[in-house]
């Protein structure tokens, strides 16, 4: 691994697995981290995100981004400035593959939903479920619970936003078992994979919005460092009809983003002195990100999607049908525990909170459309 920064993640200084695992010679020669990829993407939980909501709630058209695609953008997007900084690739394309696995059907308006339903028992967020998914839910193999994956791993999804002060109850109890140091900041390769992340989905939600026909052109040129860049694209494609140099602009604002967080993530590395993955961990800052300008650009962008596309009143009105499906549908399973699946039934605890839990872990690993089944089927036709 000698082409690792000093301060990267090195697989042989592990902190290992909560499960030891025998040595096996037969399962091929992949270190730790790369175990940890291939098994999150032989998982049932990473193949249902296929069909769960990007941006669009159960998307009619084939075109159109879901949690998977946008899981491999952000995967390659990150390994992109992993390979630059001399970080972990595996560990970084593990993070970045991992980190929607928690969120439910409908995207942002599912887990509103559930949030709500869920406060009672305690609440639900997406980024603990992820964990919980990966660490008891997703069991596929006989001598333990869940993936068994690395705690370098685990602590970059439970924190690649920053430390973590006061977790609840579903992060807390992953916590009580494999300690994440949840008060220390996250490794470099998982501020890499977070802010890979917002790179992904700022510029190919402006695609997809586009193809929907929710957002314009002349709408994105309100903004002064996009309508600069389009500019000067035009100029060098005058033949080229505008809908066929959107992708031109989307792969030329994920590049200038790549590279200013390169090129500041160095910069800060240089300036406090970073020499240890110890050394990011006890950093105090978030080491990983945009320069200042284009931090502050990249929040006008997001301020502009929420506006024009997020909050758009089509958008809006799918979120309101898809807030109810995941509203009624927990009360018909709290109400009659017989209408779960008999796997389901067979562990359900016999007390709230954790019977409720059990029932807001279904509702999370639902997809769009079983989702969208079911509730047709126990409340009648979805509105």
């Amino acid at each position: 691994m000698s082409h690792l920064a000093p301060y990267a993640s090195f697989p042989d200084r592990s902190r290992g697995r909560l499960h030891a695992e025998p040595s096996s010679d037969t399962r091929g020669p992949r270190d730790i981290f790369q175990r940890d990829r291939d098994r999150i993407i032989h998982s049932i939980a990473f193949r249902r995100l296929r069909h769960k909501t990007q941006v669009f709630i159960s998307p009619d058209g084939d075109h159109f981004r879901v949690r998977l695609t946008h899981s491999l953008e952000v995967a390659q997007i990150g390994r992109t400035i992993a390979r630059a900084l001399g970080l972990n690739e595996d560990l970084t394309e593990a993070l970045c593959l991992a980190h929607d696995i928690g969120h439910p059907p409908f995207g942002h308006a599912g887990e509103d939903a559930l949030e709500e339903a869920m406060k009672p028992f305690g609440g639900f967020d997406h980024n603990a479920q992820t964990l919980r998914t990966l660490t008891l839910l997703e069991s596929p193999y006989p001598s333990w619970p869940g993936l068994n994956l690395s705690w370098e791993l685990l602590e970059g999804l439970a924190k690649h936003n920053g430390p973590v002060a006061n977790p609840g109850w579903a992060l807390a109890e992953v916590n009580a078992g494999f300690d994440l140091n949840l008060t220390d900041w996250p490794s470099l390769e998982a501020q890499v994979a977070a802010i890979s992340d917002d790179i992904a989905y700022d510029n190919h939600d402006i695609d997809d919005g586009i193809r929907a026909g929710l957002l314009d052109i002349d709408q994105l040129l309100e903004l002064p460092f996009v309508a600069g860049r389009w500019q000067a694209i035009v100029a060098r494609y005058p033949d080229v009809r505008p809908r066929r140099l959107i992708g031109e602009l989307t792969r030329e604002q994920i590049g200038v983003m790549v590279n200013d967080v390169i090129e500041s993530t160095r910069a800060r590395i240089d300036e406090l002195g970073i020499r240890t993955a110890d050394d990011v961990r006890k950093a105090g800052v978030m080491i990983g990100g945009f320069s200042s300008e284009m931090a502050g650009r990249e929040r006008r962008l997001k301020t502009f999607m929420y506006q024009k596309l997020y909050h758009h009143p089509t958008q809006t009105a799918a979120a309101v049908e898809a807030s109810k499906i995941v509203r009624e549908l927990f009360i018909a399973y709290r109400n009659d525990v017989r209408l779960l699946p008999p796997e389901w039934r067979e562990n359900l605890p016999a007390q709230d909170p954790a019977r409720s839990r059990h029932i807001g872990d279904f509702l999370a690993g639902m997809t769009d459309r079983y989702a969208t089944d079911r509730h047709r089927e126990l409340c009648g036709k979805s509105a």
